[in-house]
């Protein structure tokens, strides 16, 4: 609160407002008890004496209490008295001391990690996203944030910034050794087969599907002056053979099309490598898409084709990549869900994440209690916390009273005693 005013009081407030007075009520109450107890048994001997004493000392109790408490948030009796109405004259210190109380307990990185490894993040995540439910809603809102960056973007400073950032740069260097030394651990490594197999298969598949297409290309191809039939029989012989030979080498990993392939891709990886002239003329390919003004108008059309279809494909729910992400979500999570040591891994780095936030930057974190407390007024700050903490506190009074009587009897017996 940064001026006088004070803010309305909530239904809660107002709750605890009338709390505050019934306690205080009670814990005075108690005290004027004792003032009259103290009266009545004035210069009174045998048990009676014990009364006064007790009475006695349950006011000086009640009254040392009443003042402590009372010192909190104001000043007693409104006399200029030191050290009294901490929270309104001392609120600054007080909220930097609960800054640092706040920064070293509470924000201490083993404090903040031992409590992620007690919550179970990772499990819990799983767990959540595992429902179809969850799943769909997190898919919509990675959809929504998607859509709303693409329309945020223009397309002319995206195609710009795709060939001055990634294009130009990427073709500025010589790429021909790079690519060679990647071209042969591909084929060292034999991680092309696998697009092999593919190419192989749809082609055998687009023959099967595409017998008059085939035979349609070889009768075209065939003489004028052959008869037709023979062309028929030719064309259907053609086909066959095309389809065996396309299932032969999808059958057989060692047939000689795929040694040769093989043996074609490694020569040009070591071309790449050693061959200054093959080296040149990859050089100039480069160099010739660089120069060719078509190539920022390809760009662009790449990236407007891409956002046209990542827009359709958020928008719609019932896409495919939609539904492919909302699976992939869920499939996650039950796996997330599951795996132990998965959770263990991530689990580790939410931790190690979170420590390193703690540790950078705690001192910010915790600098917003001393900032917020500095800009309230010290009055309302008074007021507030004496709403939220002042019952709790009446009870002081009530025990210094009762206490205060209890040992005012036990110093009148002692001293009976001692004469």
């Amino acid at each position: 609160m940064t001026d006088s005013v004070r803010a309305p009081l909530s239904d809660a407030d107002r709750a605890r407002r009338s709390a505050l007075r019934r306690m205080k009520g009670v814990a005075t109450g108690l005290l004027g008890l004792a003032a009259v107890g103290y009266a009545l048994t004035l210069h009174q001997v045998g048990w009676v004496g014990y009364a006064n004493a007790a009475f006695e000392a349950a006011m000086v109790g009640a009254a040392a209490d009443w003042f402590a408490v009372t010192a909190l948030f104001r000043r007693p009796l409104g006399l200029p008295i030191p050290h009294t109405a901490l929270i309104p004259t001392r609120k600054d210190a007080l909220g930097r001391t609960l800054q640092d109380f706040v920064a070293t307990n509470f924000l201490a990185p083993d404090v903040v990690r031992g409590r992620i490894a007690a919550v179970g993040v990772a499990r819990r995540t799983g767990t959540w996203l595992s429902d179809t439910g969850h799943a769909e809603r997190v898919g919509a809102e990675i959809s929504g944030v998607a859509r709303g960056l693409l329309q945020i973007v223009q397309d002319d400073r995206v195609a710009a910034l795709l060939e001055q950032v990634v294009l130009r740069p990427m073709l500025a260097r010589p790429w021909a050794p790079a690519g060679g030394r990647l071209l042969e651990h591909i084929v060292a490594d034999r991680a092309h087969h696998k697009l092999v197999d593919l190419v192989v298969a749809e082609v055998q598949e687009w023959l099967e599907r595409h017998e008059d297409v085939v035979t349609a290309l070889v009768r075209d191809r065939a003489p004028a002056w052959t008869p037709a039939w023979v062309d028929e029989r030719v064309s259907k012989r053609a086909y066959q053979e095309v389809l065996r030979w396309a299932g032969d080498v999808r059958a057989d990993p060692r047939h000689r099309v795929r040694l040769a392939l093989d043996d074609v891709l490694m020569s040009l990886a070591k071309d790449l490598q050693s061959d200054p002239v093959m080296q040149e003329r990859a050089m100039e390919l480069q160099q010739r898409i660089l120069e060719n003004p078509g190539a920022r108008d390809a760009v662009e059309a790449l990236w407007t084709t891409v956002r046209g279809v990542i827009e359709d494909a958020t928008r719609d729910e019932n896409s495919d990549l939609r539904r492919r992400l909302v699976a992939g979500i869920a499939s996650f999570g039950a796996r997330l869900a599951a795996d132990d040591e998965l959770q263990g891994t991530i689990d580790g780095y939410v931790q190690d994440a979170a420590g390193h936030l703690v540790t950078s930057y705690r001192d910010e974190v915790a600098t917003v209690i001393s900032e917020t407390i500095q800009r309230w007024d010290g009055e309302e700050a008074s007021r507030r916390i004496e709403l939220l903490a002042g019952r709790d506190l009446q009870f002081i009074r009530i025990n210094g009273t009762v206490v205060g009587g209890l040992v005012g009897i036990l110093i009148h017996a002692l001293t009976l005693l001692a004469a």
